[in-house]
């Protein structure tokens, strides 16, 4: 089980009062870009709103958290019932928001199957096995996307043909080279021989100048070791559905942005997969942020990438505000929900109290 220490650093990372910081940059944000580029006459194109674009919008919504909680319920091998599953899924988006979009809420995610009953050792293996996933679908769709959308897949109409574009190009291939040899490296320790993928970390990080990673390695490698001997014996069928639920819950979250912009203005359906295409990108980009759910990072990419398909500045701004509500400000308002709820279960009704408090 976790140690009181881990369960005041779980509780501190879930404080509401970290929703503050977040929320003033990206509101901050998005007021900044409505007000330096608003018209009069702007968002006429309000009035062609098409309800069905709306209604499929929300539709994806709740396909992916749906597919989210049949996923983290699969991959424990159904050691989480339903309730319990909604539960994790939403204080697991809630701690996304409130963390940097490099760290994510994975890294409180073991902690929260724990804390449900699965012993540590399993949390961290399911934990790993998502994160695999995850950055294998990356790897899978990367290609599949350069073929589908080809050089529109970067925004040359914003940022031209020069150095700009090409910076991007470059963290958008040195990520998926990157990616795909971590998620090589994750597979073969799970698979294969996690000993030989642990010395190997150890090893690496012992080189001049990685010291200082030395000790981090080798937790990680320990932990490959123990999620590897965790998983052993689930069959094909276990890795066929934990595959084909993550490929499904993350095609949702890349359609939202689209089915926003289709639900205001005509998109063709070859327009419409270059606005997937991109949303690969954008994330790439997005992984820089340092800022809690990548406030302000996520507002003033978005232009660079969506404005030639939303028509003008104000209606691309009205969208990401859109988008930003049912992806990001929604969750902080959920997990106001179910976090009370969910710390007086696991805690006690003293522990709720203080968090939101805090």
């Amino acid at each position: 089980m976790t140690t009181p220490q881990q369960d005041r650093q779980l509780l501190d990372k879930l404080s509401p009062s970290r929703m503050l910081l977040p929320v003033v940059i990206g509101l901050g944000v998005v007021g900044f870009m409505f007000w330096r580029s608003y018209k009069p006459g702007d968002l006429a194109g309000l009035a062609n709103a098409k309800p069905l674009w709306l209604f499929i919008t929300l539709l994806v919504l709740l396909a992916r958290d749906f597919g989210y909680m049949y996923r983290i319920r699969h991959i424990a091998e159904k050691k989480l019932s339903w309730k319990q599953s909604v539960d994790v899924i939403m204080i697991w988006e809630f701690a996304s928001c409130l963390l940097p979009s490099a760290v994510g809420g994975t890294a409180i995610a073991s902690l929260l199957l724990n804390k449900e009953g699965i012993p540590l050792g399993k949390s961290l293996a399911y934990i790993m096995v998502t994160a695999m996933l995850d950055n294998l679908y990356f790897v899978v769709a990367g290609p599949l996307v350069w073929l589908l959308a080809g050089h529109h897949i970067f925004p040359h109409e914003t940022l031209g043909s020069g150095g700009l574009v090409t910076t991007l190009k470059v963290a958008f291939w040195v990520s998926y080279v990157f990616t795909m040899a971590y998620s090589a490296l994750m597979a073969y320790a799970l698979f294969v021989n996690p000993h030989s993928v642990k010395r190997f970390l150890v090893r690496f990080f012992s080189l001049k100048g990685l010291h200082r990673w030395r000790r981090r390695a080798y937790h990680h490698g320990l932990e490959m070791v123990h999620a590897s001997a965790e998983l052993r014996g689930n069959g094909a069928r276990y890795w066929a559905e934990a595959a084909l639920s993550t490929a499904f819950v993350w095609t949702a979250r890349y359609l939202v942005i689209g089915c926003l912009i289709a639900a205001f203005i005509n998109v063709e359906w070859g327009e419409f997969g270059t606005i997937f295409a991109r949303n690969l990108v954008y994330k790439v980009v997005l992984l820089i942020a340092i800022t809690p759910g990548g406030a302000g990072f996520a507002e003033g990419a978005f232009p660079m990438f969506f404005r030639s398909f939303a028509g003008s500045d104000t209606m691309t701004n009205f969208i990401l505000l859109l988008y930003r509500i049912v992806t990001y400000y929604l969750y902080l308002v959920l997990g106001t929900i179910f976090l009370p709820r969910w710390v007086g279960r696991v805690f006690g009704k003293q522990a709720a109290r203080e968090v939101m408090a805090s």
